[in-house]
């Protein structure tokens, strides 16, 4: 069985660059056993970019 979590990294409204360092999160969830699945972008809004993305990690439960 597998469990999985989902970190939210929100984008600047200003320059859409990631509010948080998404290479660091990935290396500190991944010295806890997680491994890294995808990134994953809900839909867009009103200028066609996304407001933030989630990273998908799994383990073994």
């Amino acid at each position: 069985m597998k469990e999985y979590q989902f970190v939210k990294v929100e984008l600047s409204s200003f320059n859409k660059k990631p509010k948080e360092d998404y290479q660091q999160i990935i290396h500190d969830y991944a010295q806890e056993g997680w491994k890294f699945v995808q990134i994953f972008a809900p839909g867009t809004s009103g200028y066609g970019t996304a407001a933030y993305f989630e990273l998908i990690f799994e383990r073994d439960a």
